[in-house]
């Protein structure tokens, strides 16, 4: 017998409300901070907040203190634990509806050019690199992508080499860091940052490049949350071919197709 009165899944219940689907729509496509998100869905800090904590209740949202400033924290959106919660609901309406959550569609480009897409962090030596060949990857250069960062180091991180070609068949040992000034002039469809600091002194790329943050922790950075070495770069290669993933699809939409 089903229950007369069933409550609504907790997804439904979360996401129904307006604010926190505002919310839901803004962190879809870039970590934020709390006054960010104040200002773009135009509420009272408290209220936003106060709806933060109840999508972090919920684990669809989860907060990294930044690293540029500890005062801070950046939301980011977990998009694969969506995924699950809306099979989930779809289940609870009616079993048909119970699909298993399906991956990105994978890059159809528009035929006219190639979307381009420029990683960011300070060293240019792990996060953004690790990015930049897995969406090249992914893509089968089908984007023109690249890395750059802000106070380059002078060799890639050999953790990042190794795990590039353990877990993804990829070899970047031959590729060096270089400055954001060096690319200074191309044209980006998308810009994203993988570190709180890079982001504070990205330069304007002009051309008015989709602007994204990814706020993930350095890897070679002993202050980093969780396991340290190998592991941590295991852990950041994994976020971020996640994120990756759910890239692919915005790269083949027109700025503006790309809901800010």
């Amino acid at each position: 017998m089903r229950p007369s009165d069933p409550a609504a899944p907790a997804f439904v219940q979360l996401a129904a409300h307006p604010l926190r689907w505002k919310l839901l729509t803004e962190l879809a496509t870039s970590d934020y901070r709390v006054r960010e998100l104040v200002e773009r869905v135009g509420q009272p800090q408290n209220l936003v907040s106060y709806h933060l904590r109840l999508l972090r209740g919920g684990e669809l949202v989860t907060a990294r203190r930044s690293s540029f400033d500890a005062r801070d924290s950046y939301y980011h959106l977990d998009l694969q634990q969506c995924a699950h919660a809306l099979t989930n609901a779809g289940t609870a309406l009616h079993p048909a509806l119970g699909l298993a959550p399906t991956p990105p569609l994978p890059l159809s480009p528009r035929p006219e050019r190639r979307p381009a897409v420029l990683f960011t962090c300070t060293g240019n030596s792990a996060r953004s690199p690790i990015a930049e060949a897995l969406l090249r990857h992914r893509t089968d250069g089908h984007v023109d992508v690249a890395s750059a960062g802000s106070h380059p180091k002078p060799r890639i991180h050999s953790d990042a080499v190794q795990v590039l070609r353990e877990q993804h068949d990829i070899d970047i040992s031959g590729q060096r860091p270089r400055h954001l000034d060096t690319l200074l002039g191309r044209r980006f469809d998308f810009v994203i940052s993988l570190c709180d600091k890079v982001r504070e002194v990205c330069p304007d790329f002009g051309d008015q490049p989709r602007l994204a943050h990814w706020s993930i922790p350095d890897p070679a950075a002993a202050t980093a949350p969780g396991p340290v070495g190998h592991p941590a770069f295991v852990r950041t290669a994994a976020e971020i071919d996640a994120r990756i993933r759910y890239l692919l699809p915005l790269l083949t939409l027109t700025p503006q197709e790309v809901q800010p």
